[in-house]
């Protein structure tokens, strides 16, 4: 099934300031995980497993790898008769001047030209920075049966839980009836995903009354939908049941990735029916050395293990010297591990040398260590 007439807007412009170092030089979405994927490669992958062939992804700061990488729109199939990915930063207009994306709302309002020139029916929303597996042609399925203007991909929290998110409150039908933001007593765990299908015609009128209020912040959150709830507009609260990680902080980029090593695992990167694609590497196999001990370990292709492994992630490329340790860490592409180095829960950014007989990270540590300086040398 293809869904010609749904265009799907990847947000991708953040600044991604909570993941540190990783993000200093580079957008947040093509920030590494998993082994050999970068981030956008799970909302670019959905978009081509559900028939959305047109995509636009919005960029912004430190956007010039990113832009780089989503132009190569063959890596998810996207680029037959029809289809594509087209990279929209931000533009000079007569009407606007030039600026940064003020919001979420307003990052397709300066991109409705794009949306006009393309005859969406629909307008798919997304985040380019979220790690989950969705299908998207069902959303609008639902989205069509309940003649719906508005839908919203909601996931069920944990009450305790629901005051972090925007929380949808829903009748019998699931069509919102209330939405909350970060309610200080939730009435509901129906959490917003910030997904969001939109009929365009409908969504293009708001945008332009937004973009004329000089007191809206721009948002679809904040100011976009509660004015859809406020004119009575049909809004429905899809259901999505299974894995979704919003990898905005070291620690949660870290859990996303150790959870790859759960065999009962959601997410599955394995999974043939529903493929995530990327960039791959035309690089030798994985090596591991007759001495090397590796346990409950996720390793990727061109890896040399000669030391120990034990309950870790291994990017493409990565070493493990002689006698080295790498215990509950997240090796990124290119990093060395000298020999007799121990790494305990940690992310050690992208080539990275971990010099011969360096210890980093803690295990007792409440909050997971970034390595991200070039080289790492060992105490006096």
């Amino acid at each position: 099934m293809r869904n010609d007439n749904m265009v799907a807007m990847i947000l991708a412009g953040g600044r991604g300031s909570r993941l540190l170092d990783l993000t200093k030089k580079v957008a947040k979405p093509a920030v590494y995980f998993g082994g050999k994927y970068r981030i956008i490669d799970f909302p670019l992958s959905n978009c081509s497993n559900s028939g959305v062939s047109i995509v636009g992804v919005l960029t912004q700061y430190e956007s010039v790898l990113l832009n780089s990488y989503v132009a190569r729109d063959h890596h998810w199939g996207l680029d037959a008769k029809d289809s594509g990915v087209f990279v929209l930063p931000p533009r000079e207009k007569d009407e606007t001047g030039f600026g940064l994306y003020r919001g979420t709302a307003d990052a397709i309002t300066q991109n409705l030209d794009f949306l006009d020139q393309m005859e969406a029916d629909y307008v798919l929303v997304l985040s380019g920075d979220h790690i989950y597996k969705m299908d998207y042609a069902k959303m609008l399925s639902a989205h069509k049966a309940a003649n719906a203007e508005c839908t919203i991909a909601v996931l069920a929290v944990p009450i305790k839980e629901a005051s972090r998110f925007g929380i949808m409150n829903t009748d019998e039908n699931d069509l919102i009836v209330e939405f909350e933001e970060k309610p200080a007593k939730p009435k509901s765990n129906l959490a917003s995903m910030g997904i969001y299908i939109f009929n365009y015609r409908t969504l293009r009128k708001y945008l332009t009354a937004d973009e004329k209020d000089s007191n809206s912040n721009h948002d679809f959150g904040k100011d976009v939908i509660p004015a859809f709830l406020r004119d009575g507009k049909r809004c429905l609260a899809y259901r999505f049941k299974g894995y979704w990680k919003d990898v905005g902080t070291i620690d949660s980029l870290w859990e996303a990735n150790m959870d790859l090593l759960n065999p009962e695992n959601e997410l599955d990167l394995s999974d043939p029916q529903w493929k995530i694609y990327t960039e791959d590497a035309m690089i030798y196999p994985q090596y591991i050395g007759e001495e090397a001990v590796v346990e409950n370990a996720y390793i990727t292709q061109g890896v040399l293990v000669e030391g120990t492994v034990r309950n870790s992630v291994l990017f493409t490329s990565v070493q493990v010297k002689k006698d080295a340790q790498v215990i509950d860490s997240v090796i990124m592409p290119g990093a060395v591990i000298g020999e007799g180095a121990k790494v305990t829960r940690c992310i050690v950014a992208d080539n990275v040398k971990i010099e011969p007989g360096a210890v980093v990270g803690n295990k007792d540590s409440e909050h997971i260590e970034l390595i991200a300086n070039k080289k790492v040398k060992k105490e006096a």
